[in-house]
């Protein structure tokens, strides 16, 4: 079954700071089915989904709430609750996954969290970016994760940044996280460029930028053998786009046009 096409706000997020309605409304013009928020701005929680809805768009997941440990459960339940969701979302940064230990120190406050959202009533999800993927005596550090968490703990796989800098084959790796996936990140790029020397992923919360990113379509991610691999149960593919070489508008609507057109996924238009 084709998948219905999202939009991850984090992508237009300088944007949505000056005028989120605006944005909203042009996401809609283009003919995105769903977004997906990464923080409000200036809209009340309870009132964000009826805004959505009446433009002929609704929402499946957010990146707020963002759960990071115990202490803040209780509130991600809260605004999850005036969402109208019931799954949240976690995820880590590079010190998580540098290591054996530190993965099983993020598995165990996972664990955590997971207990009082699934006593709750919520699903917790986890998304991914290109350090889970890094290697230890040749084993995964997201499959050596996997093992220390609960099975009821689902995954956001983001399919570009599985292949850690084209090291990987992302179409392996949705196979191998698939029966727990429930969503799906799409980007584009050229995969095969590797980490910058250096580099430390993310500073001050924003991600730096040693890889090129690009339109859907436009790099080298097999975007429809991942289609074409994705199971059944998966809810929502998401256009997610950290930054890009084109402006962000043109390249939302090139990604839009690549999978829609191509029948990879279905949208409003």
């Amino acid at each position: 079954m084709t998948k219905p096409i999202g939009v991850q706000l984090y992508s237009v997020r300088e944007d949505s700071a000056k005028d989120f309605m605006a944005v909203l409304k042009r996401i809609a013009s283009i003919g995105y089915k769903l977004v997906e928020p990464a923080g409000l701005y200036t809209i009340r929680p309870r009132e964000f989904r009826k805004i959505i809805n009446d433009l002929g768009m609704d929402m499946v997941s957010s990146h707020t709430p963002w759960v990071g440990s115990v202490h803040n459960v209780g509130e991600s339940m809260d605004i999850a609750d005036e969402l109208g969701l019931k799954r949240v979302v976690c995820g880590y940064g590079t010190n998580n996954f540098k290591d054996l230990d530190s993965i099983k120190q993020a598995a165990e406050n996972t664990t955590k969290m997971y207990e009082v959202l699934n006593r709750n009533g919520y699903e917790l999800f986890q998304h991914n970016h290109w350090f889970e993927f890094q290697r230890f005596d040749g084993r995964l550090g997201y499959e050596i994760y996997r093992e220390m968490i609960p099975e009821g703990v689902k995954f956001q796989i983001d399919c570009f940044w599985s292949t850690n800098y084209g090291k990987e084959d992302p179409v392996e790796m949705l196979k191998k996280f698939g029966n727990r996936t429930v969503l799906l990140h799409m980007k584009d790029g050229i995969c095969e460029q590797k980490k910058a020397e250096g580099d430390a992923g993310y500073k001050n919360g924003l991600l730096d930028q040693p890889i090129e990113l690009l339109p859907l379509g436009t790099g080298t991610l097999p975007i429809p053998e991942l289609v074409k691999a994705t199971p059944e149960h998966v809810e929502a593919i998401i256009v997610e786009l950290d930054y890009c070489s084109v402006e962000m508008w043109k390249a939302l609507e090139m990604s839009y046009k690549y999978m829609t057109e191509n029948g990879l996924a279905v949208g409003n238009k």
